[in-house]
């Protein structure tokens, strides 16, 4: 592989590593001086009209009513809901560390829904989902969440959200290229905004200027670039490697937290922190670790 082939997947992955990976640390820092269901709605409307501008000025076309449609209603089940969710867990004090390990479990919800939708599933697979779900209780037992049944609620619903979403919209007609995401944080933006209204969020003082920044950040890192590079490993490299951020990055959000946030983990919690990693392993990596064996069926006897 020529240097010029590697140096973008070079990029697309240290994005999804990292850039998505610190999200969760940059959100604790903005819903510090936001209502987290404006912010959230500021972040993907915002992102959303500074790609759709690019793309209408670039001489993009918008999608007929149908795609349109399906990617607004993709765009709500994983944006508004699905990361909707988990800014407003992080208001209510969810360590961002412990939020990014229950977000990690998406994959395994994905696959649940993959076999509802008929996808065929593997023994292993629903091994890695049963170690997942021994994981989600044990972090559930003590520490962080613990104390916080409802912010532990939000942020696995979203992750539900987010996953039957994934499933959905890959069965779907939805816009091509960076049109559907534009559409996606669109759609995401205006009904986090409408919540944020119907819910009372106010403005009692001005955001600080960390919090400006943190907006800027997860729009245009977070969302435009990060969102962007996933579609650009989609298309270019193995699902295996494009879906490895779930099990880096709450290693990056854990080492944001503690290191520079002041979060605390215990003893509990790290050990829920492996067990979730290596649950996600097994359902992302198992098919090429671990190979099923080929089914050699006999030959009908020439007549």
């Amino acid at each position: 592989m020529r240097f010029r082939q590697v140096l973008p997947l070079i990029g697309a992955l240290f994005a999804l590593y990292i850039i998505w990976g610190s999200t969760y640390f940059v959100i604790r820092i903005g819903v510090e001086s936001w209502p987290p269901f404006m912010m959230a709605g500021v972040r993907f409307l915002s992102a959303g009209i500074l790609l759709m501008a690019f793309l209408l000025i670039t001489g993009h076309k918008l999608p007929s009513l149908r795609p349109l449609l399906n990617a607004a209603l993709i765009g709500v089940l994983l944006l508004a809901v699905g990361n909707g969710f988990v800014t407003v867990a992080e208001h209510q004090n969810v360590p961002s560390g412990i939020a990014a390990v229950v977000v990690a479990t998406v994959p395994l919800f994905t696959l649940c829904f993959s076999h509802f939708f008929g996808i065929q599933t593997r023994k292993l697979e629903w091994m890695g989902i049963a170690i997942g779900l021994a994981g989600i209780i044990l972090l559930n037992s003590g520490g962080n969440l613990s104390g916080n049944p409802w912010g532990a609620l939000m942020i696995l619903v979203g992750s539900l959200s987010w996953a039957f979403g994934s499933v959905y919209g890959s069965r779907i007609e939805l816009p091509t290229g960076m049109m559907a995401g534009a559409i996606e944080m669109l759609a995401a933006g205006i009904v986090l905004l409408a919540t944020s209204v119907l819910s009372g969020e106010r403005m009692t003082t001005l955001p600080t200027m960390q919090g400006f920044m943190a907006v800027g950040y997860l729009a245009i890192f977070g969302s435009v670039i990060a969102i962007n590079a996933y579609m650009y490993l989609i298309r270019n490299v193995s699902p295996a490697i494009a879906t490895s951020y779930a099990y880096v990055n709450p290693v990056v959000a854990v080492l944001l937290g503690t290191g520079f946030g002041g979060e605390h983990l215990s003893s509990i919690e790290w050990l829920a922190l492996g067990i979730i990693i290596m649950a996600v392993v097994l359902v992302t990596l198992g098919k090429y670790l671990l190979p099923a064996r080929p089914v050699v069926s006999p030959c009908e006897a020439e007549k």
